[in-house]
């Protein structure tokens, strides 16, 4: 309605009683289900965001029950139904630039139907067209990096100043570099939220691995270590982790990398899911604790491709309280309030350890823009009203006329 011009962008910023609309709908309209088989070539130019946008907003317009199937199926001459769209029925139009794993993972089909009946539209952003040319989008989802795609964005907000990014390129590259992702939270003094919230010790090693040794060695830092890629580039090389034993063998790893000290934490981490001002915790098991004995019998180092995966889900195994209970809940809610504002973004996860032995002293040893979402306990219903929300708000922020 909103893109055919039935619903003009006056009307639905109009608060208050609901609105009544006439729409004529000239007969035969019934809603047909088309199933089709093309090559991706002709499926590119024939299934354009524009033709799938308008065939889902009668979608949804019937899903909802503005238009019946007796309306639809009634023959004959055209016939004037009369909507009542209740504010804030606000169709929003979500535009989507995602990796074809993120998509895959991400918009799942409980999302999508969910969305639909909120009034939330997902539309894939054409990468090789104009992003002016698309839309118009009430928000920009996007997973993608590089300055091509920032000079895109920034284009785009110049021009359609009311679109809403999540979350800002620049934004997100802050957290492509390990270096630099932590120091958000050790700036950070948290003591009066029952609970400390420190990171590891670290080191950033750029070149020349025969040096590593002797780096190590000069800085203090104390065995085993964990090695992981200095840049955060979306692929599974970037999410793999090495744990080392002894000095001599991190000449074996190749830079530029983050070395940073163990912590023993009890085999469990807690991963911090944060969708604006929401937050989900579950458990993961994660490495071992390491023990004195073992350090000193144990050489080399010891791959290991990824950790704290969906598949090692803690959440329903009977674990030690001392070592599977939740961090406080207003210590959670203070960092991810910190962190929104200091690095600029709504969509990210935390990876937080406590400290074996104790039973208030957390570490977080890495943030994610953009995290696996879909692995997330009831996440649709969580992301779709945090949609909701920023549309919602963005309207009632603007000035009265």
């Amino acid at each position: 309605m909103r893109i055919n011009g039935e619903i003009t962008p006056q009307e639905e910023e109009e608060k208050g009683e609901a609105k009544t609309v006439r729409l004529s709908i000239q007969q035969p309209r019934k809603l047909v289900v088309v199933g089709y088989a093309l090559t991706s070539k002709k499926k590119k130019s024939f299934l354009q965001p524009k033709l799938e946008v308008l065939a889902r907003v009668f979608w949804a317009m019937r899903i909802n029950g503005e238009i019946t199937p007796q309306e639809e199926e009634e023959k004959g001459e055209a016939k004037t139904v009369r909507l009542s769209i209740q504010q804030p029925r606000k169709l929003v139009v979500v535009g989507y630039a995602l990796t074809s794993k993120k998509k895959k993972s991400f918009l799942q089909p409980k999302l999508e139907v969910l969305a639909r009946n909120k009034g939330i539209l997902f539309v894939a952003i054409d990468l090789n067209r104009p992003l002016s040319d698309q839309g118009p989008f009430d928000v920009i989802l996007h997973k993608l990096s590089g300055k091509d795609w920032c000079e895109v964005i920034e284009d785009y907000q110049q021009k359609h100043l009311e679109a809403i990014v999540l979350d800002p390129p620049d934004a997100i590259q802050h957290l492509h570099n390990r270096q630099s992702m932590l120091q958000d939270v050790a700036d950070l003094d948290l003591s009066d939220c029952q609970g400390k919230v420190c990171v590891p010790r670290q080191m950033v090693v750029n070149k020349d691995p025969s040096s590593i040794p002797r780096e190590v060695t000069k800085a203090g830092l104390k065995l085993p270590l964990v090695a992981k890629p200095l840049v955060v580039d979306g692929t599974a090389k970037s999410h793999e982790l090495f744990l080392a034993y002894d000095e001599f063998s991190l000449s074996e790893l190749e830079p530029p990398l983050v070395l940073q000290e163990f912590v023993n934490h009890g085999g469990v981490l807690f991963k911090i899911y944060v969708v604006g001002e929401a937050i989900k915790v579950v458990r993961r098991f994660s490495l071992p604790n390491i023990s004195k004995c073992e350090l000193a019998k144990v050489a080399g180092v010891f791959r290991f491709p990824r950790v704290s995966s969906a598949a090692s889900s803690a959440d329903d195994v009977d674990l030690d309280p001392s070592v599977g209970e939740l961090p406080p809940r207003p210590l959670l809610e203070r960092l991810a309030r910190e962190l929104r504002h200091r690095l600029g973004l709504r969509l990210f996860n935390i990876d937080m350890i406590r400290e074996h032995g104790t039973q208030d002293v957390f570490y977080v040893i890495d943030i994610n823009y953009f995290p696996g979402y879909g692995k997330m306990p009831d996440y649709e219903h969580t992301f779709t009203d945090f949609l909701l929300g920023l549309v919602q708000s963005k309207y009632k922020k603007r000035p009265a006329k």
